[in-house]
């Protein structure tokens, strides 16, 4: 671990379902761009309080559970070396979501979301997200159900 914390500390979660037989993602599509449920730390608020408000002011999901434990992945430094993202694995039996409209912006944060197979989820993000889907094979390639 880098011993200098990053200026900015995103938080979030890798979110599945189990359907079919497999794991699906949730993504959320911003701009051009493919990710998961994450926002920035606020003050008083520790990584894992500000992945559930995130999570849910995002997509209105509440009932996350953390079969995997609370380990996590950090990206490498983006955003010109200030902002490094923090993920942790989740589990949800939602459905559906809904984005709601962000007070500060007057708009959604998000313009799409979708539930996706590990090979579409490698598909649409960017190779920093990426990382990230290995990471948490580390863990879901050997749940229960897929029989490892």
């Amino acid at each position: 671990m880098n011993s200098n914390p990053p200026e900015i500390l995103s938080c979030g979660a890798v979110i599945v379902r189990w359907d079919r037989g497999e794991f699906r993602y949730l993504l959320l599509k911003a701009y051009n761009f493919w990710d998961f449920p994450k926002g920035q730390i606020e003050k008083g608020e520790t990584p894992l309080d500000t992945t559930l408000r995130e999570v849910e002011e995002e997509t209105t999901i509440r009932d996350l559970i953390f079969p995997w434990g609370l380990d996590y992945f950090e990206t490498a430094p983006y955003f010109r070396g200030k902002k490094v993202a923090r993920y942790y694995i989740a589990e949800t039996k939602r459905r559906g979501i809904r984005l709601p409209i962000n007070p500060e912006l007057g708009r959604p944060e998000h313009s799409e979301w979708a539930w996706v197979t590990r090979t579409e989820a490698l598909r649409r993000v960017t190779p920093r997200v990426q990382e990230v889907i290995f990471w948490s094979d580390t863990y879901l390639a050997y749940d229960r159900r897929v029989g490892g």
